[in-house]
């Protein structure tokens, strides 16, 4: 891609309106220092004091941050959160990316958090603990369910382009939900969709697995990535865009296959909330009304201006981008 087709694709992005519909957490990361730790007089455990907490949208919400970061002409957000301490979070971490997410508040609920904490001590070395994760096990119940129906209606009508973000086994895309977003593509809604456990259930639209995503989907094992890709476009009749980490992506309408390279970078990377980024700027590239081709390749960019962001969910800005051309 060159530096004046990047620039056209990210001005034409200053127009798109665009919707996400899915599931929405908070990302928190609680920094321990070890050196200010004490065994307890109570118990036979060193705590781990915490000096520090940053928290950033995750899942949904860093797609609406990456968004945000690109600047489209309106963000609409579908969603579920609990009436918790985390939901306020979310909330407040929304905002501060520059994303108003009036997200459907269901009491007793909790609102997903992925919550990380880090240790560090007299050397360099950073550890990090096993994840807390605060996920619902519980369906949504049917009045939300409802809820959620009727925010898609009346979001379809004013935006370019909509991107679904499924993350979570009991989230807000449920059965009936799906079958909306696949009945809308018949009416010509343009849908792209990243969804952790059925990718294989939505239909018509764009799809963005990972190479594993789409193994677990067809039962096939996941070094058979191009042959999975095209069955997953023809069983699904949509097109998929299929990300393979470091190798790029692939493209296929289950006839064609069109490969996308990766944007090479040097050092330390962290891919947590690379995917999120990738579905942002294809969402938004797409919703403009580019070659497919030139969406990936701009995904491609903003992914790697992210995983050089150590520690954190990053977003990936214009200027940020136009220095990776």
């Amino acid at each position: 891609m060159t530096i004046h087709e990047l620039n056209e694709i990210l001005i034409g992005i200053n127009s798109v309106k665009v919707g996400v519909v899915g599931d929405f957490c908070v990302d928190i990361y609680w920094k321990a220092d070890m050196t200010k730790s004490e065994l307890s007089k109570e118990t036979p455990h060193f705590p781990l004091p915490v000096t520090s907490e940053v928290f950033s949208p995750g899942a949904a919400g860093n797609v609406a941050a990456n968004m945000a970061a690109l600047r489209p002409a309106l963000i609409r957000c579908v969603g579920v959160r609990g009436d918790d301490w985390r939901g306020t979070l979310l909330d407040r971490a929304l905002r501060s990316k520059g994303v108003n997410a009036e997200l459907i508040t269901v009491p007793g609920r909790f609102t997903n958090a992925y919550c990380k904490p880090l240790r560090a001590g007299i050397s360099n070395v950073v550890y990090e603990d096993p994840r807390i994760d605060f996920e619902s096990f519980d369906p949504i119940d049917a009045r939300t369910e409802d809820r959620l129906l009727t925010a898609i209606d009346e979001l379809v009508s004013d935006v370019d382009i909509i991107a679904v973000c499924d993350q979570f086994r009991c989230g807000a895309i449920t059965p009936r939900v799906r079958e909306k977003l696949n009945g809308m593509t018949l009416n010509g809604t343009k849908i792209i969709v990243d969804s952790r456990y059925h990718i294989e259930k939505f239909r018509g639209m764009f799809l963005k697995p990972n190479e594993f995503e789409c193994a677990d989907a067809l039962g096939q094992p996941p070094e058979n990535y191009e042959l999975n890709a095209k069955l997953l476009a023809s069983d699904t009749h949509g097109t998929v865009i299929e990300t393979l980490g470091a190798k790029g992506s692939l493209i296929t309408n289950g006839q064609y296959l069109k490969y996308i390279p990766a944007v090479q970078v040097n050092g330390e990377i962290d891919i947590c909330g690379a995917g999120d980024t990738s579905l942002a700027a294809l969402t938004l590239s797409l919703g403009a009304g580019f070659n497919l081709i030139k969406c990936a390749e701009l995904a491609a960019a903003a992914s790697a201006v992210t995983i050089q962001k150590i520690g954190e969910t990053g977003t990936a800005s214009p200027e940020e981008l136009m220095r990776m051309v």
